[in-house]
Order: structure tokens, then sequence, then C-alpha cells
């Protein structure tokens, strides 16, 4: 039996690898991409040529819940986010409240209304917690209450910085922090904290989408938080 997947934030760095890799793995995959999207018809070409559907359902909660009432999938995707420059640039205001927590929100609601039960997958981030005084991370940390008292069962991927030299925009901030984060693990891994320097050594797309594909795919891997360290590749010990 074909197993089938549901992929929100699909055009993201992370999103279009994690495509890429399950179409690859022969998983039944519909990419979601924002009906508004300027880059909408470019994305479509790419992921119709790897074997994908697309999907242009607005994120309105009864559209959604009929979306996937029909697709029925059986592996939940939510990679989508905004940065605070992404936020700047947007023409309607988004804040992290209302779309890595609300568009969150209403995605769960959707699956609850279409009384389907797939197992999702939430791209959260290191350092989520309660009580979190940012923004940011009181978002990231109230869909993971959400996702954890749904009752569907569960992935909560809180990865290190995500960044790499093929990122569509330039991020200059970002880049500086994935190389300051490099370095201290560096300095870990030589005094021989090889686990501590994993949880801090930034990831990129390809890296982070292996990791989010192999745990949507296991048999094993429900309601769990995975931690940075868990989500990069293993190195040779001897390396």
């Amino acid at each position: 039996m074909t197993t089938s997947a549901f992929v929100t934030g699909a055009t993201g760095y992370t999103g279009r690898e994690v495509v890429r890799l399950l179409t690859e793995a022969g998983v039944e995959t519909t990419a979601h991409i924002r009906p508004n999207s300027s880059s909408a018809a470019t994305w479509e070409e790419q992921f119709r040529t790897q074997g994908a559907a697309v999907d242009r359902t607005p994120w309105e909660e009864e559209a959604m819940a009929d979306t996937l009432r029909r697709l029925a999938p059986d592996i939940l995707y939510y990679l989508v986010g905004i940065t605070a420059k992404g936020a700047r640039k947007a023409e309607d205001n988004p804040t992290y409240e209302s779309v890595d927590y609300g568009l969150f929100r209403l995605l769960l609601e959707a699956a609850s209304r279409a009384e389907i039960r797939p197992r999702v997958v939430y791209l959260s981030a290191m350092g989520v917690r309660e009580g979190a005084k940012t923004a940011y991370y009181r978002a990231r940390w109230n869909a993971e209450r959400d996702l954890k008292e749904s009752g569907l069962p569960f992935i909560i991927a809180r990865p290190a910085m995500i960044t790499g030299p093929d990122r569509d925009e330039t991020r200059v901030g970002e880049r500086l922090g994935g190389a300051l984060a490099d370095l201290t693990a560096t300095g870990l891994r030589l005094f021989g904290a090889r686990r501590l320097a994993d949880r801090y050594r930034s990831t990129d797309n390809t890296e982070l989408a292996t990791a989010l594909v192999d745990l949507g795919l296991a048999k094993d891997s429900d309601n769990q938080v995975v931690e940075a360290e868990d989500l990069k590749r293993k190195e040779n010990p001897s390396g």
C-alpha cells in the first residue's frame, strides 16, 4: 500500500528537499503552495517534474479540511515559518504568532474536521521550551503544546540553525551565526564532547530533510521530540 504525504511549506529551504526525498522514496506526495505565491508556477513545474502533485488550497480552515479529507494523507508535514525580514516585506503583516502558531493551529483544526489521523511532523527549533521569552519561541512552544494535546501521532523536530550556500536569499546574520555555531561545535569535538558538538553544529536542508523523511516514514517514531543532535548525519567516530 502506497504511503501518502501532504507537505506545507513545500517551497521553503527545507520543504523543497522534503518533497524531493519523499518522491524519490516512492511516497505519494502533495506539495502545498500558497495561492498568492509569486513563484507558484515555477515551483509547480519543478514539483510535478519530480513526481509530486501540487495543491494551492488557501489557508482557510474549511477549504483545508476539504483538501485533507480528499487526500487523507498518512503523513502531514508542517514546515512553514516566517522570518523577521520576511514579515517586514509581506503586505499582510504576518507575525510568529499568526504563522508559526496560527496557521499550524488552523491545520490541526482542519485535520480534525476532516476526521483523519495523519502522523504530524512539525518543524520546531532548538531551544524551544515552556516559558520562552521571545515571540518566536513562544509561538513554537504553543504549536508543540497543541500538537501534543491533539491526540494525533506526532514528531516534533528541533533542529539547530538551518543554513547553506544555496539558499535563495542572502542572510548575512544567519550565515555568521551558523559559522559561529560550527566553530563552537569544532571546539566541543576537540574536547571529546561529540554529542554536544552535534547539537550545536548547523545543518543544511538536505541533512535536515533526510532526517524528517526518515522519521516520517519510520514505523516506530510516533510521539517523540527529536533534538538537534539526533537530526544530524552520524559521522565516523574516528574521523
